[in-house]
This record gives structure tokens, sequence and C-alpha cells, in this order.
């Protein structure tokens, strides 16, 4: 019987079936941020119970911290400084790895565990966090776990599970100029509807995901769970070990030798059967924008926001202060965010600074961009980049998942309409009232640039 690449990572981590019909899976590796992180770790202590495996468990500084150039453990979130300091605690306690603060290896959880090489094909790699699916470009089996789950595996190396189901998107065709990993994704999940995978485990596969370079694929698994999906993963490739070589945590010498040789072998067998298969087209697409309050409400940009079909898009229209055949290039933004686990990496930031350079963000917008990791940062000071942003009139800050999401501290103003990089447009995700609208990189900057909503390509018109 032939296999999908999901199967062979799912059978070589299968430890036992389970007598309610679950598998026992071994864990490889366990990321913990200070939000949720420090709470299991607190659990496990007040228990009396040890950790498995330290050097398998790495400890991350990114959700709660701020963002601001002279951040410290105080934050503008109420008792977030008690986050990070048991953090710490609890990482120099079991002599866990730890990226602090302004360690320079700090940043996003799934910005810097790709970086470091952490994740690698064929690992299993858990983390309380939705988005830990990003990690899945690189072929590992790697999903979001809640606080309760983290302390099992920290204590055991294992987690239940029931097998999910198996689906495959091929993305054929030939993308447009200026059509991003992110506008594909989103027109993606405006396709199959924000609970169009819920049960699945998604590989992405086909000749545009194989044209993709690794952030590329890495936008495109991280809003895999905007689709409901278990987790997404995306076979190895020669991409794959180039992008991993030169981190901290990959194998050296023979063993990465023999690794890259075994990691070749990670791929679905031609005759695997998927229990869905999908085939996604994506020539015909156009840089696309969330007009609603779920990132399945997408349309292309220039495209008039939909009528409402039920009380709950009527619910988002007014909620984002729009009305059916508004053309969103008609309005105003308040703010323009470069940032988050999806777009903040390098190639986000040099795609994004092209649009800017030599111009100016316009008279009223708050634009800041929060590079993904301390390396990002320190790469686009290199060249540079953090000089067209600042000149331009964006404020340039450290790494963090900062104004993602509200519960972190920082925030945008009562219903301000920001344009973002970020991969939820929630009620109230970026702040209060808070009307978001998701787009790629270039779409952000060229909006920034004209104080509306505006695609990179209509920029240059003007």
């Amino acid at each position: 019987m032939s296999h999908t690449l999901f199967d062979k990572i799912w059978d070589q981590h299968c430890i036992a079936p389970l007598k309610d019909g679950s598998d026992l899976i071994y864990i490889d590796r366990l990321l913990l941020h200070e939000r949720t992180g420090s709470v299991a770790l607190k659990a496990v202590e007040e228990d009396g119970r040890s950790i498995a495996n330290p050097a398998h468990v790495f400890c991350v500084m990114d959700h709660i911290l701020d963002t601001y150039e002279d951040r410290s453990d105080q934050t503008t979130m109420p008792s977030g400084t008690d986050f990070i300091q048991s953090h710490r605690m609890s990482a120099v306690k079991y002599n866990l790895p730890l990226f602090d603060v302004n360690d320079e290896t700090q940043g996003i959880v799934h910005v810097i565990s790709p970086e470091q090489a952490i994740v690698l094909p064929g690992l299993t790699v858990v983390c309380p966090d939705s988005h830990t699916c990003t990690q899945g470009a690189f072929g590992a089996l790697a999903w979001g776990i809640g606080s309760t789950q983290a302390e099992h595996a920290l204590v055991t190396e294992t987690l239940s599970l029931t097998k999910p189901n198996s689906m495959r998107i091929t993305l054929e065709g030939s993308p447009q100029d200026g059509v991003t990993a992110k506008d594909i994704v989103l027109a993606l999940i405006g396709s199959l509807s924000a609970g169009g995978a819920v049960g699945y485990v998604v590989e992405f596969a086909g000749p545009v995901v194989e044209e993709m370079d690794m952030e590329a694929r890495m936008t495109l698994c991280n809003m895999a769970v905007e689709f409901s999906a278990f987790t997404a993963l995306i076979a190895p490739d020669q991409k794959t070990f180039d992008y991993l070589k030169a981190g901290p945590y990959a194998p050296k010498g023979k063993e990465w030798k023999e690794a890259c040789k075994n990691w070749l072998a990670l791929k679905s067998e031609e005759n695997a059967v998927f229990d869905q298969e999908i085939t996604f087209d994506v020539s015909a697409l156009l840089p696309s924008i969330t007009w609603g309050t779920s990132p399945e409400h997408m349309i292309a940009l220039s495209s008039p926001v939909p009528s409402a079909t039920d009380s709950s898009t009527q619910r988002a229209l007014d909620y984002m202060g729009l009305n059916e055949g508004d053309l969103l290039t008609e309005y105003s933004i308040d703010a323009a965010f470069i940032g988050s686990c999806t777009n903040s990496r390098i190639s986000d930031l040099r795609r994004a600074a092209t649009i800017i350079k030599g111009r100016k963000v316009a008279d009223g917008v708050t634009a800041i961009v929060v590079p993904g990791s301390m390396k990002v940062r320190a790469q686009a000071e290199k060249e540079g980049i953090d000089k067209i942003f600042k000149e331009a009139g964006f404020e340039w800050r450290k790494p963090g998942c900062s104004m993602c999401f509200y519960a972190g501290g920082e925030h945008f103003g009562f219903q301000e309409r920001v344009i973002t990089t970020t991969n939820r447009n929630f009620e109230s995700r970026q702040g209060p009232k808070t009307r978001s609208h998701l787009a790629s990189p270039e779409t952000v900057a060229a909006s920034a640039l004209m104080g509306k909503i505006i695609a990179a390509s209509m920029l240059e018109d003007l």
C-alpha cells in the first residue's frame, strides 16, 4: 500500500494504539512561549513532576513582551511581567534552551524555529499556539496544542491523538505578477470556507508550491488553521535543506548528509490515496484582501464588497462599517502593520521596502514594521531596509507577536481601520473594535503610502 507523507511521519512516531481508538504519538520537539508555556511549566513544577527531555523543550519570549525599542520585562499587558519572569525562571531551573527578551536569537516562535533548525523534516513539533502549522513547510508534522497537553508532553514526550484524515491540495497554474503566497492562501480560504478542512491534515503540493521559496511556503502553511486544518505540511526538497543547513540545531557533517538522504524519502508515494483531493488553479487570482471578520471573508482587491447572506455576514458588514457594493479602494485607513508569524520574514520586508523606497507614508496613517526575529531585524538593518522604512515614516520595532493580537497588550485604536499582514481579522483582534483587513506585505505597503486601501500595481499607475 502506498503511503502519504503524513502516513509516514505518523507511523514513524506511533508508539502504540490506545483502547479509545487514538494512538500514542512520540513528540520530538516542544516549543513554549511565555503566555501559555509559563503556565504549563509552573504546573509541572507545582505537581513535583520532572521534564522528560529538557534538550527537546525550547522556551521563547514572543507573545506578551513589548516590541518598543527600549523594551524590558515591563509590558503594556497587565501582569505580563509575571509571565515573562516566570517563564525565564522555569527555563533556567530546568536548563531549557531559552530565547530571551533581547537575545540576538529572540523572535516569534514560528520564525526562529526554522532559523535555528529546531524544526527538521519528519519531526513531530508541538506548541501551545495555533499557528504551529507554519512549520509544516519543512516537512514536519507540527500542530498547536493546549496548556494541559503541553504539560503532558513535557513530562512524557508523548501525546494521545486520534489520527486525522488526509487532504491534498494541489496548486496549479501560473500566478500573475503581484500575486503572492498570502493572496493565494486567502483565495483558497475564500473558496474552501473557514471550516473547509476540519479534521484534515493538508499536504500542499503541485508546481506552484514547488516554485515557492521556503518563506512563501511558510506563509501558505501558516494560514492552514484558518480553514480549520489540523495542520499542513509540504514535502521537503533541496530548498528546505538549504534553508535549514546553517541552523545551530541542524545535524552537522556526515550526519547532515545522511539526514538529507533520509529526508528525500519524506514524500507521498505516487499511488498514495488521500481522503480528499483538491486542485486549485491560481492563474486567474488577483491580489486579495479580507472585507469582514473572518479570513474567509475575502475578495479580489478590485472587487466590490459582497452582500450579506445571513446574520453572521450582516454582522461582519456592520462591524467593519461597510455596505454591499462598496469598493475597499475607496476607504481610507488609519494604520498599516507589517509583522506576525505570517509575514515578518526578511523576504516580506524586502518586497515591502521595494515599494516604499523613496516614498512617504500618508499623513494621519500609523505605519509599523515588526520583524519576525532579531536575526531578520539584523539582516534588514545590514541591507539598509530599516532606513527605507524609517525614512518613509514607519515605526521600526523589535520582534514579537505585537499587534497581531490584542491580548499581548499592544493595540490599535477604537474602530480604527487597519490593513495588516497578520492572519486573523476577528472582532477586536488588534484592538478595541479595530477593523482589520488581511493582505500581503505589498498591499499593506502600498496602502500605507496612499492612506487608503490599494494594490501595489495600482500605486504604480498613480
